[in-house]
């Protein structure tokens, strides 16, 4: 049951990192899940204040996902339009087959999304539609940032354990 736990936890932390950069994937929370399946693994210690604060963290970030590119979006003008616009170029953009459509689509997203509320006026949109953009790769940035923070911190978890079993069995 333990090497299925850590294969699902190094699985869980690869595809955390992953889906810190698609959208399609809840990358943090797979990534805590990772830790969560090392918490129940023999020979790993980590205390419950650990994982809870991790979980805290992941929590913190998931809010935060959503709240600062929508923050980037309304402090460079923008309004609701383009923060919808933001999130519908983010799905357009990974299903479509263009190179980086996951960075070009929140970004013309916006912009449509802003000239959807005023045409007229559109060097506000491109404005917003720069804010948005910024605050999607803030968030996408600390999103990555923590989901490599997990990862390196499951791997130092595995490799303590391996290690210490070395020592056991050498020692004998």
């Amino acid at each position: 049951m333990d090497y299925f736990l850590l294969l699902l936890s190094v699985l869980l932390l690869v595809f955390g990192i992953i889906g810190s950069v698609l959208p399609a994937l809840p990358g943090l929370p797979l990534s805590w899940l990772g830790i969560l399946c090392l918490y129940f693994v023999d020979g790993i210690t980590m205390s419950s204040f650990a994982l809870w604060g991790s979980l805290a963290i992941t929590l913190v970030i998931s809010v935060l996902d959503y709240v600062i590119p929508a923050q980037g979006t309304k402090r460079f003008g923008g309004s609701k339009y383009g923060v919808w616009g933001t999130n519908i170029g983010l799905i357009v953009g990974i299903i479509t087959p263009i190179p980086l459509g996951f960075i070009i689509g929140p970004f013309l997203g916006a912009l449509i999304g802003e000239l959807i509320f005023d045409s007229r006026d559109i060097s506000r949109a491109l404005k917003a539609a720069i804010g948005s953009f910024i605050g999607f790769l803030a968030s996408t940035f600390l999103k990555v940032v923590f989901a490599l923070a997990f990862l390196i911190w499951g791997i130092v978890l595995i490799v303590g354990k391996f290690s210490s079993q070395a020592l056991f069995w050498s020692s004998n």
